[in-house]
C-alpha cells in the first residue's frame, strides 16, 4: 500500500531508542524527510545511518535536552530551518515518573515538563506552518489511563489526551489531525531495564491476550498510517496499542 508520505517532512522527538528510534525508522523507510531530536549524539546518528543505508532521505540530527527551558523553541527553529517545513509532529520523548503521594513540587515539574508541556509547547511552534499549508498530522505517543498508583507522568499523559481532543476540534478544519497512541508492553530498554525476564514471561501468559510484548514496529505501523492522507478521517482519537492488555473497552 502506499501511503503517500514520501517526501513529507516530519520531526520525531526521542527517535535515540525504543519506540522513538522505531517510528524514525519506519517512517524514514517510507521516505519522509525527517528530523530526529534526543540527548544522545552517538544513538541518533547510528539512527540517521540506519535510514540513509535504507535508501531514505539523511535525516537531520537534532541534539537537545527536552528539560532544558528553550527546548521546544531550539527543535521547532532546528527543524524548521533543516527541512523548510514541518507537516508530521510525533511528539514521542518522556519517560515514566512512579513517586508517592508525598512528591515535592521538583519531581511534580518535571513529571509534568517531560510528558506534557515540552509536547505543547513544540507543537504551538509548529502549528501555525501546518495552518498555513493546510494540512498537517500530529501524534502523540502517551500512556495506559489505568495508573497502579501516583506516577507524574501517567497524569500528564492524561492531560496530553485532553489537551489532543480538544486541539483537534480547532484545526480538523486546516486539514490537520491529532491523535494519541498510548502503548502497551513495547520492548525497550525501559521495559528491560524494569522487568525480569521472569515477569515478563508471567504477564504475556496471563494479562496480554495476544501472548507476547511488543516491538516498537508495532506501534510505528500504526503511525505510518495515522500521518498518511488514507487517515484523513481519523482525529482526536486515544488508540492503544497493546495485545489486548487493557480492560476499558473504549
Amino acid at each position: 500500500m502506499d501511503l503517500q508520505i514520501a517526501g513529507r517532512c516530519g520531526l520525531v522527538t526521542g527517535a535515540s531508542a525504543g519506540i522513538g528510534r522505531g517510528i524514525a525508522l519506519a517512517l524514514g523507510r517510507e521516505g519522509v524527510r525527517l528530523a530526529i531530536a534526543g540527548r544522545r549524539r552517538d544513538k541518533l546518528d547510528e539512527v540517521a545511518a540506519l535510514i540513509a543505508d535504507a535508501g531514505g532521505p539523511a535525516p537531520t540530527v537534532i541534539v537537545q535536552d527536552f528539560m532544558d527551558e528553550d527546548a521546544a523553541a531550539r527543535i521547532a527553529a532546528q527543524a524548521l530551518d533543516a527541512l523548510g517545513r514541518v507537516e508530521i509532529l510525533i511528539n514521542n520523548a518522556g519517560g515514566s515518573r512512579p513517586f508517592g503521594a508525598g512528591a515535592d513540587e521538583a519531581q511534580w515539574h518535571e513529571a509534568m515538563t517531560l510528558n506534557f508541556t515540552r509536547h505543547r509547547q513544540l507543537t504551538d511552534r509548529l502549528l501555525p506552518g501546518m495552518r498555513a499549508g493546510r494540512w498537517g498530522r500530529i501524534v502523540n505517543i502517551t500512556g495506559k489511563s489505568e495508573p497502579d498508583n501516583v506516577n507524574g507522568a501517567f497524569c500528564a499523559k492524561a492531560a496530553v489526551h485532553s489537551w489532543a481532543k480538544g486541539l483537534s476540534r480547532e484545526v480538523g478544519k486546516d486539514g490537520i489531525t491529532v491523535n494519541c497512541i498510548p502503548p502497551g508492553r513495547i520492548l525497550s530498554d525501559q521495559i528491560l531495564r524494569n522487568y525480569t525476564p521472569e515477569y515478563r514471561q508471567w504477564q504475556a501468559e496471563h494479562e496480554i491476550p495476544a501472548g507476547f510484548y511488543g516491538e516498537p514496529e508495532d506501534i510505528a505501523h500504526l503511525v505510518c498510517y495515522l500521518v498518511s492522507p488514507l487517515a484523513r478521517y481519523v482525529t482526536g482519537t486515544v488508540i492503544p496499542v497493546d495485545g489486548g492488555l487493557r480492560r476499558y473497552q473504549f
